[in-house]
């Protein structure tokens, strides 16, 4: 008889273990649960670069990595760091399908989803299916009554506010101390060629006084506006306007960036009438819980962190793929008779096998997930400093490329990298 895997959550890294397990073996009986009514449920906003050792590798173990090319946005690389004033401090140009810039092609959330959805048998993700908690048995309960148990591995990939992590660890997410907004510009080479060119089809990160505002190219044509600053939990609702009105938001924002340089408020200034604010919440760096049988997270509901490193998709994939092989080890460990039975291998049956290679996969996760929440933190301290960037550059492209690079080529790198920086600042 199958075993049967329980993923709670059709985002990323749920959709990619669901496609690796139906792949790797069919007598694996996967049932994804997502609270959302339909793929379309929600908008899938914003872009991700995907790196060579995580997020694209994953799309390789699952086959769908010829998928992602057809979407990724090679000439996305493209990737400017400014000051307030526009001043460039780091520019790189984009890359093309034949010969990539950096190794980290962008590709459209919704066009991610929708690879990783395509990818997955008929009937795998039931939709409208809230999870309103998992009770130490682990059945799965569900806003509209159902209860669903008899599960031999639980995976939350339920994101920032995990039902499943509860069963696990008392850790919760709490303000990472920024807060902000996303706007959008559609149709921006037709509609603002200035603007268009001036993010170059890729990213645009302009930093100082402890805000930022970020500008990265969609492959619909549009815009992705993000303005960032140092707030408290809470200021969404003692704001002085309603942070829901586009118009109010704007205005603020501009009052807020007003010495900042013209171009970048016109990136506020010609965003659609619609705006989304924001809060950035984290796990605590170092997050982890004492193994329990037959049940795991991933993802963000593991090891949630800041966007400001760019690893949290990446990692999310990468979780799936260790997990993945996790599971299919044991499966193969495991004796199958050819009537379909089981047979316990050397006493060791499926739960002891299944036990023991996500425990491991665990540890390995854990080890990973605080390094690059370590990063992302470190990251929001250089860039939301009362100072200008110009005095954290350094810190900034040396923490930045330690991912890249190793500490071995961090520390080689590192007395160019101020050295350059000393010049620059003569000059600029």
């Amino acid at each position: 008889m199958p075993f049967r895997i329980a993923i709670i959550g059709a985002g990323p890294a749920g959709c990619l273990l669901a496609r690796l397990l139906q792949r790797g073996d069919r007598r694996i009986s996967v049932d994804v649960y997502e609270r959302d009514a339909s793929a379309n449920f929600r908008s899938q906003g914003g872009t991700l670069d995907l790196h060579v050792p995580t997020g694209q590798k994953a799309l390789k173990e699952a086959g769908l990595y010829d998928a992602f090319l057809k979407y990724a946005r090679f000439d996305g690389e493209a990737l400017q760091v400014t000051d307030d004033k526009l001043l460039r401090y780091i520019s790189i140009g984009g890359g093309d399908k034949k010969g990539s810039t950096n190794g980290r092609p962008e590709i459209d959330r919704e066009k991610l989803q929708l690879i990783l959805r395509e990818g997955l048998e008929e009937g795998t993700v039931n939709w409208d299916s809230k999870l309103v908690r998992v009770d130490d048995d682990l059945t799965l309960h569900f806003a509209d009554g159902r209860a669903e148990s008899g599960f031999d591995l639980v995976v939350g990939a339920d994101g920032a506010w995990s039902k499943a992590r509860r069963v696990l660890s008392s850790d919760r997410p709490y303000h990472g101390g920024i807060g902000g907004y996303c706007l959008t510009i559609r149709d921006v080479e037709k509609r603002k060629p200035d603007l268009y060119k001036l993010v170059n089809r890729g990213s645009l990160f302009c930093f100082g006084q402890g805000k930022s505002i970020g500008a990265q190219y969609l492959g619909d044509g549009s815009l992705d506006i993000r303005t960032w600053f140092v707030q408290s939990e809470g200021w969404q609702e003692r704001a002085e306007f309603d942070v829901s009105d586009a118009t109010a938001v704007k205005s603020a924002i501009q009052r807020d960036f007003a010495s900042w340089d013209s171009r970048l408020l016109d990136l506020v200034r010609e965003a659609a009438d619609t705006v989304r604010p924001v809060d950035l919440y984290m796990l605590p760096i170092g997050s982890k819980w004492e193994h329990k049988p037959k049940i795991t997270l991933i993802g963000d509901a593991a090891h949630l962190m800041l966007p400001f490193a760019g690893e949290g998709a990446n990692l999310a994939l990468h979780d799936s793929m260790q997990l993945g092989k996790a599971i299919l080890n044991a499966a193969r460990e495991h004796t199958w008779d050819a009537r379909g039975g089981e047979e316990p291998a050397h006493d060791q049956d499926i739960g002891y096998l299944l036990d023991r290679n996500v425990e491991s996969f665990e540890t390995e996760m854990f080890k990973l997930a605080e390094t690059n929440q370590q990063v992302s933190y470190n990251m929001k301290n250089i860039t939301f400093n009362s100072g200008p960037i110009r005095w954290n550059i350094e810190r900034f492209i040396l923490t930045a490329a330690r991912d890249v690079i190793g500490p071995i080529g961090t520390i080689l790198l590192t007395p160019l990298v101020y050295a350059y920086f000393f010049i620059f600042r003569l000059i600029w």
